[in-house]
């Protein structure tokens, strides 16, 4: 989450009249993040999340994010709910932007992920992933590996000043994991963005998933890869594999994982790891002036980009 553009009180007050929430008590911007403008709302109804949609998010996607969190919520996922105004429309436009209003989800995502919050992280996972399945409408991943050549692309000119040497490396990580991409395995409609800061914990329990933003219909072997990136490192960017066994065997769990997912495990942590690599530095070289945003350091994946290529057997992550 993260403020790019600012809200006026007039806008919003105006914006407000369209919900039955009643009147203003606080509002304010939330700074975590790098991606759409997001405020904390508190109305006479009780608090919600007002969300503006920036530059990576497609317009003509929202009905399709809305609708999946308002299915998921309706099979006890708990994910936010967008709250339709009095016309019965959830999305409309606020500061120029697409907006919408969602409930709140109470919580404190671990700002220090620990081996107790992988487990319920993993069947957390497995439960989203099972109750997508009966929703129709698919979203193909558009920032999954047709993406990824015309990221690096954009950031090649000025990369090594990041990095030494690390448009070359990059180059050669992206054409590595293309070239052994599987594509038959079981698939599905996928969050693809589970990081600590879109988990809410109350106690050992979780009571949030938020920011569907990034989900799409995508394999879920990669939706793992992408938990096992966010969840499993430590400090200093050794993989523990406690972790690992027990976010993987609680997902397992619920949903079995075959065997030719098992065997992907590395190459789709490696394309995981490139991703968030290639969005991070196309930021950090690019941070818009103003924006009430902090990029993150594209260098951290990198070293976990590192560890995966050296992998080649899944099992290793703690099967």
């Amino acid at each position: 989450m993260a403020v790019y553009t600012e809200v006026t009180d007039e806008a919003l007050a105006e914006f407000l009249q369209s919900y039955p929430l009643g009147r203003l008590v606080a509002f304010r911007g939330i700074a975590e993040g790098v991606e759409n403008s997001n405020f904390s709302l508190r109305t006479e109804a009780g608090d919600f999340i007002l969300t503006l949609y920036e530059k990576r998010v497609d317009p003509a996607d929202l009905p399709w994010f809305l609708g999946l969190m308002e299915h998921l919520a309706g099979r006890g996922v708990p994910c936010p709910l967008p709250v339709r105004g009095k016309d019965g429309a959830a999305l409309r436009r606020l500061a120029g932007r697409h907006a919408a209003i969602t409930t709140f989800l109470p919580g404190i995502w671990p700002r220090r992920p620990q081996i107790r919050h992988c487990g319920p992280l993993g069947a957390a996972l497995a439960a989203l992933h099972r109750a997508g399945e009966d929703y129709a409408p698919v979203r193909p991943n558009a920032l999954g590996p047709p993406a990824w050549g015309p990221l690096l692309a954009r950031s090649l000119p000025r990369a090594d000043g990041v990095s030494p040497g690390l448009g070359a490396e990059l180059r050669a990580a992206h054409d590595s994991i293309l070239a052994g991409w599987p594509q038959d395995l079981p698939r599905g409609h996928i969050h693809a963005d589970l990081f600590p800061d879109n988990v809410f914990f109350l106690e050992e329990r979780i009571s949030g998933l938020i920011d569907f933003y990034f989900a799409a219909t995508d394999l879920y072997a990669y939706d793992l890869a992408v938990c096992l990136n966010a969840w499993c490192f430590e400090a200093d960017f050794s993989f523990n594999v406690t972790k690992g066994r027990a976010l993987l065997g609680a997902y397992a769990a619920a949903r079995p994982l075959s065997k030719a997912e098992v065997a992907a495990l590395p190459v789709l942590c490696q394309g995981a790891a490139l991703r968030f690599l290639l969005t991070r530095l196309h930021d950090w070289l690019n941070t818009q002036e103003g924006a009430l945003v902090t990029p993150k350091d594209p260098r951290d994946y990198l070293r976990r980009l590192r560890f995966h290529l050296g992998l080649e057997d899944g099992a290793l992550y703690g099967l």
